[in-house]
């Protein structure tokens, strides 16, 4: 075949993959969004992407979720998504592509598509059954279908007229041949016939945008009615006052030391790490909380209105991810008001392994299907666990655990801080791992004791003179007793703390240093109250927590 016959049907092969392309994409778009409408009819947790990344979250290693966190901090969970979007645009392109060719092929690979996408949202623990698969199967069918019907618009046959005057065939050009000299296959699958209508393709792919679309956008608006309604119940829910209010905080537990972290964390500046990617929407009317298991004389079944009734304590309590790595920002202070979880525990007959208790663990269910461990030896020992229905003066935020979450003081909250709680059950380590625990992380994590330089800033350039250094120091459970500062080499020398408000919150410190030109390491290191001192040794996050001492990097000028 001569060059100049060859260069029509490579235009024509180019341009059939870059339509089959776009029909591909087009295909893929179709799959998701029908995909959520149909998940505004099941629930949202059981659309493909959520499910998928589900999925990918449970089968991460736990070094690669501690660099996401560390690398996207709380934005990790929209870098997921979007690079599950990311793959899935490169898969249509390709199934697009290959449908050009070869429609049953790339539509079957749509179908397998949902197929991954029904099997991770049935296999997911917070799985309600089969209709969890419904979102991608449906979605996958109509993708594949739109691919289909657009493949076979690139490829209409000639009409009646045009086929009856064939042209004849060249000695190096055999007829009712593809460009690569094989039959066309397939029902005719190959290059564009004569017969093709780029304004009908195009007409097509542009009522299927539109209609793909519009089911998109109504299913993304009915699922978001479901947060609105949540939203809404939390904002009729009206805390009553509490019985045991939390002690007033001392004057002085408050420094006014520009950029410190402020003694109570607001809400929106909260820290969040779970593995939800989509936060669940619970309404109070809908929800309970079921007590049971080892060790339990008379279940329980409570609803949000009996909590609400029962007496209510409010604590300052600081909160930590095991997550945190030294000197970072997953730590805050909140005033929290719930129902002591120790005399919930104790009306159930519940007594603490020293007392005779068959049941040394509390596994707590969550409505996403996550599962916390925690001590029942440190639930029952005084300290102020609790079911915390409140946050800051107002109703837990939705992303917070509304309606009601764990909180125990002293714990990592990955074996304490159970969010959207919906079921206690009393067992024991031997017998039940939880969520974590299968993912190499210890079965019980008492908070570190910890330190941290808020201010200055790494890298930054003060000037000559005096400079505050200043930051908080957190040991739940324990308090802290000292810190200490470090320039350089030099000695260490014992910063100002501020005044305590209870052991269960962090607590501010300061020191005026006397800062000359040059760089300097500023190091920082605490001790509690039983007398030891922060180690030096650097720990990674895995297995119990980081350890080792803050030092920023500052250059005075």
């Amino acid at each position: 075949m001569s060059d100049e016959s060859r260069t029509p049907r490579r235009r024509t092969a180019l341009r059939l993959g870059a339509l089959g392309a776009v029909s591909g994409l087009l295909a893929g778009h179709t799959a998701l969004a029908v995909a959520e409408l149909v998940s505004a009819a099941v629930r949202p947790e059981a659309g493909p992407v959520v499910a998928v990344g589900g999925a990918a979250i449970d089968r991460t290693p736990a070094s690669l979720k501690l660099w996401a966190i560390r690398t996207f901090g709380t934005n990790d969970k929209l870098v997921l998504q979007l690079g599950i979007l990311g793959v899935l645009g490169l898969f249509a392109l390709v199934l697009g592509v290959l449908a050009a060719r070869y429609r049953r092929v790339g539509s079957a690979g749509v179908l397998l598509f949902g197929a991954v996408g029904a099997l991770a949202a049935t296999a997911r623990p917070d799985s309600t059954g089969v209709g969890d698969a419904l979102p991608s199967v449906v979605g996958a069918a109509a993708g594949a279908a739109l691919l289909y019907w657009l493949a076979g618009r690139l490829r209409q046959t000639p009409p009646a007229e045009v086929r009856a005057k064939p042209r004849p065939p060249s000695s190096d050009e055999p007829a009712e041949a593809d460009e690569r000299g094989r039959p066309e296959r397939d029902g005719g699958e190959g290059t564009q016939g004569p017969g093709w209508d780029r304004r009908r393709f195009i007409g097509a792919a542009t009522a299927a945008a539109a209609a793909s679309t519009g089911a998109g956008l109504l299913g993304r608006a009915l699922n978001r009615a479901g947060g609105e309604r949540a939203a809404k119940a939390r904002s009729r829910v009206a805390l009553p006052p509490p019985s045991s209010p939390a002690p007033r905080v001392p004057r002085g537990a408050a420094l006014r030391v520009p950029g410190i972290s402020p003694f109570t964390t607001p809400n929106a500046d909260f820290y969040r790490v779970d593995t939800a990617l989509v936060v669940p929407r619970v309404v109070p009317s809908s929800w309970s909380l079921r007590i049971h298991g080892r060790g339990v004389t008379r279940a329980l079944r409570l609803s949000y209105d009996d909590l609400l009734s029962m007496p209510l304590v409010e604590r300052d309590i600081t909160l930590t991810c095991v997550s945190n790595e030294v000197g970072g920002p997953y730590a805050g202070n909140a005033r929290w008001i719930g129902v002591r979880l120790e005399g919930l525990l104790a009306r159930c007959g519940v007594e603490p392994p020293s007392r005779g208790g068959p049941a040394d663990q509390l596994v707590a269910h969550s409505v996403d299907g996550m599962t916390l461990g925690t001590p029942v030896e440190d639930v029952m020992d005084g300290r102020d666990a609790m079911l915390a229905l409140g946050m800051n003066g107002e109703p837990l935020p939705l992303a917070h655990g509304f309606p009601v979450r764990m909180v125990v003081p002293g714990l990592y909250g990955y074996v304490s801080a159970c969010k959207w709680i919906e079921d206690i059950e009393l067992t024991t380590f031997d017998d039940y791992d939880t969520y974590w625990v299968k993912r190499d992380w210890a079965r019980e994590a008492p908070v570190k004791t910890q330190s941290r330089i808020d201010t200055p800033k790494p890298f930054a350039r003060p000037e000559p003179g005096t400079v505050v250094i200043a930051g908080v120091a957190w040991a739940q459970h324990r308090g802290i007793d000292k810190v200490e500062v470090r320039v350089d080499d030099g000695p260490w020398r014992r910063a100002d703390l501020a005044a305590e408000d209870t052991r269960d919150t962090w607590r501010q410190w300061s020191l005026p240093w006397e800062a000359t030109s040059g760089s300097h390491t500023l190091t920082v290191r605490a001790t509690d109250r039983t007398g030891t001192t922060q180690t030096q040794e650097r720990t990674r996050t895995v297995p119990d927590g980081a350890s080792g001492w803050h030092s920023v990097l500052v250059t005075v000028g």
